[in-house]
């Protein structure tokens, strides 16, 4: 019981951050320099008299006070409604679902792969701690972690792209070719090995980091005097244990790989919404940058959210405190 009521109040906190993004970004989207008519009706702008940019301005609700604006886009969107984009000239709904799936798809699989391999990373490395193995790995994984992302998407485009001519340096499929799961998975590798190797190293220390605290702990010299070998101690025992502390780091490192995703999605022109984000900001798409911030809004509050109550629900500890908290009177 004392779960649901602390998930309900979870979801009260979760809509009124989601208000208050939505006044945020509203206001300054609203505030910053440039003209909105020109992602509207491009060039047409300039050969516009004063009296048809403010029957234009008019007819798109743009010659309003901001905070009436505002509650005119809250009651439309409270009903599903989130209004038409600027530059695409329809709905900023059917925009985002002509977009989300491709960056569902990259987020997704380098989300999975990068803890996949910082598993794997970091328990090879924490089983032979300060061998020559261990040391070249941190070693590399500190070096690239140093390195920004997209100027490792740019080597990597000279590269395969350019020198080689083996791999696509743009899109999300060739053309024409949306059903082909070749083709999808050839435009993928440029974009998922940047992303991997952009976060790889930091999951990785910390597994490995997990694993070092608890080979010392005791249970792990009774398994060993028990005859329990290296293998067995480590995915049947050290495993079990740091599982809580690397679920909790998943599910926080969510924000993480979203804003890895949009940058990198912007290097490689991936038609994802990373690169719709920075298409409405740059042409003043108001309508279509709101659905956006909201969209990753709601996941970045949802995977903090989350965290806590992953913590909650794993730690018997914290569950205990929880409950002691709430039956107190102070």
């Amino acid at each position: 019981m004392q779960l649901f009521w602390t998930i309900c109040k979870k979801i009260v906190q979760l809509i009124g951050m989601l208000l208050l993004l939505s006044f945020v970004v509203f206001y300054i989207s609203r505030l910053a320099p440039g003209d909105p008519l020109r992602s509207y009706y491009g060039d047409q702008v300039e050969r516009m008299t004063t009296e048809q940019k403010i029957q234009v301005k008019e007819q798109l609700g743009l010659n309003q006070p901001i905070y009436r604006q505002y509650q005119i886009w809250l009651q439309n969107a409270i009903k599903g409604n989130f209004g038409i984009s600027f530059q695409y000239k329809q709905s900023v709904s059917v925009v985002v679902k002509n977009h989300w799936v491709n960056t569902l798809i990259l987020g997704l699989s380098s989300y999975l792969l990068t803890f996949l391999l910082a598993l794997l990373l970091g328990v090879s490395c924490a089983v032979r701690e300060d061998s020559w193995y261990d040391k070249i790995i941190c070693n590399i994984g500190t070096a690239l972690s140093c390195i920004p992302s997209f100027w490792i998407a740019l080597i990597l485009i000279l590269i395969f792209s350019v020198n080689l001519s083996v791999l696509p340096s743009f899109g999300a499929y060739g053309v024409g070719q949306s059903g082909s799961l070749i083709s999808r998975i050839n435009h993928l590798i440029l974009p998922l090995t940047v992303l991997i190797l952009g976060h790889l190293w930091y999951y990785a220390y910390f597994v490995r980091n997990l694993f070092l605290e608890e080979f010392q702990q005791d249970y792990v010299l009774f398994c060993r005097a028990k005859g329990l070998t290296s293998h067995q101690i480590v995915w049947k025992h050290c495993l079990r244990n740091m599982l809580p502390s690397y679920f909790s780091m998943m599910v926080i490192s969510i924000p993480h790989i979203i804003g890895g995703t949009y940058i990198v999605e912007q290097v490689f022109s991936y038609p994802g919404l990373g690169k719709l984000c920075f298409e409405s900001a740059k042409y003043h798409d108001y309508n279509l940058l709101m659905l956006l911030c909201c969209i990753t809004g709601f996941f970045v509050l949802c995977s903090s959210m989350l965290s806590q109550l992953l913590s909650i629900w794993l730690n018997p500890q914290t569950r205990k405190e929880s409950r002691m908290n709430a039956k107190s009177p102070i």
